[in-house]
């Protein structure tokens, strides 16, 4: 059975946003604290962009960091398989 879907209201740079997903409000509260966070930061340091481009800015980062992330588990992987070898 497919997780159940959840609707959870976040307000984000001022604007609120209806986010649809199967996380739990927990997790939801803390992914939008985080964005408004990172995007109240954004907003100081680029005083001339607009919300898009500011949105944008931080899709790229966030991509960025999910492709490091997977390097270093791809890597963790392959070491856990070479301990589980040396054990065998």
């Amino acid at each position: 059975m497919p997780d159940e879907k959840r609707r959870f209201k976040a307000k984000i740079a001022g604007e609120t946003y209806t986010i649809v997903g199967p996380r739990s409000e927990k997790h939801m509260q803390v992914v939008a604290q985080t964005v408004d966070e990172q995007m109240t930061q954004l907003q100081k340091m680029t005083k001339g962009l607009d919300s898009e481009k500011r949105a944008m800015l931080m899709a790229i980062n966030a991509v960025s960091d999910q492709l490091e992330m997977k390097k270093k588990m791809i890597k963790l992987e392959e070491r856990i398989k070479e301990l589980e070898e040396k054990l065998s």
